[in-house]
């Protein structure tokens, strides 16, 4: 069993979590932390495993203890009366405000590949703030206008 964690994406545009053994944050520019209601020696211990074994291994971002649970409650993802807290992950843009969260059950890991989709999408929106992006929206696909008229260009070229 993995820690029991929170992944907070930071950046000087977000923060983001993700995979143990995968960091895209400079090329993202993108920071991600992990946060545990583990203590420091059970995080200890994770990545002195290898993942072979089930350990988290070489991890490549921070992995902080949040044995108080302050962390977990205040990002609503404490359970307190099991003393557990619930798998999440939160974008938080450059100003501090959650951008993007979600929220599992401790038996549904959360995906890699949807995490920098959303990052991605994020990033874009943030740098062209005349446009949004459609579900499943990957980097080099067509974006559309957040207007009934001009969105209609966008849908006739689908």
């Amino acid at each position: 069993m993995q820690p029991r964690e929170l992944k907070i994406c930071l950046a000087p545009p977000l923060y983001k979590k993700s995979a143990p053994s995968y960091h895209p944050g400079p090329k993202l520019n993108t920071e991600i932390l992990g946060v545990s209601i583990d203590s420091v020696f059970s995080h200890l211990a994770w990545v002195q495993t290898d993942r072979k074994s089930g350990g988290l291994g070489d991890l490549k971002y921070p992995l902080i203890s949040d044995v108080t649970k302050s962390i977990s409650k205040s990002y609503d993802v404490l359970i307190p009366q099991q003393g557990i807290a619930l798998r999440g992950l939160f974008i938080i843009d450059k100003e501090g405000v959650i951008q993007h969260s979600t929220i599992n059950n401790l038996a549904i890991g959360r995906s890699v590949d949807e995490t920098m989709r959303t990052l991605q999408a994020l990033q874009y929106v943030q740098e062209n703030p005349d446009e949004v992006c459609p579900a499943g929206w990957k980097p080099g696909e067509k974006s559309m206008k957040p207007d009934p008229k001009k969105s209609k260009e966008y849908f006739a070229a689908i």
